[in-house]
């Protein structure tokens, strides 16, 4: 089965994290963050040297990158979300932003920002949906401790990942 336009999208973000982001825990000079498998709850990327976490959200937009990130973001499923959160465990977030030119930017909120009423849960799906019952939640980033910083490397904001 191929991937849907939203994997495709958040493929191409996470891809982009690992080809051009030093790792925020370690910061060595060379790339040492990695894609971790498909469906890993809660984290996208993870560093091969000092095992740092992360979770990549891909948004698209239309028009020229925005300086400044969305102050919401589309999470994923809410249960696993939840659980960590409970147990006092957060991954920091690189969002990537993704225009209709194929141009990305990248912000990152780390995981020391965040606090519980950022991660808003959204109304379950319905009996009919095909995954009834399944809940997602929002991110908003107006709710954090601090806004997630855009990442620039050697004064470049904005890269092409295709």
């Amino acid at each position: 089965m191929s991937p849907t336009v939203r994997q495709s999208r958040g493929a191409r973000g996470e891809e982009l994290i690992v080809r051009k982001v030093r790792c925020p825990g370690c910061k060595r000079s060379e790339r040492t963050l990695r894609r971790l498998p498909p469906n890993f709850k809660c984290a996208d990327v993870i560093c091969d040297f000092c095992g740092y976490l992360a979770q990549v959200k891909t948004k698209s937009l239309r028009g020229p990158l925005p300086d400044i990130c969305p102050s919401k973001i589309p999470g994923a499923a809410w249960a696993p979300q939840l659980a960590r959160m409970e147990a006092g465990i957060y991954f920091s977030l690189f969002i990537v932003l993704e225009n209709d030119l194929g141009m990305m930017s990248i912000f990152l909120l780390p995981r020391d920002l965040q606090v519980p009423d950022m991660f808003v849960p959204r109304k379950p799906l319905g009996p009919t949906a095909r995954r009834a019952g399944w809940q997602g939640f929002t991110i908003d980033l107006s709710r954090a401790l601090g806004r997630p910083t855009r990442y620039a490397d050697g004064g470049v904001v904005e890269f092409r990942c295709r």
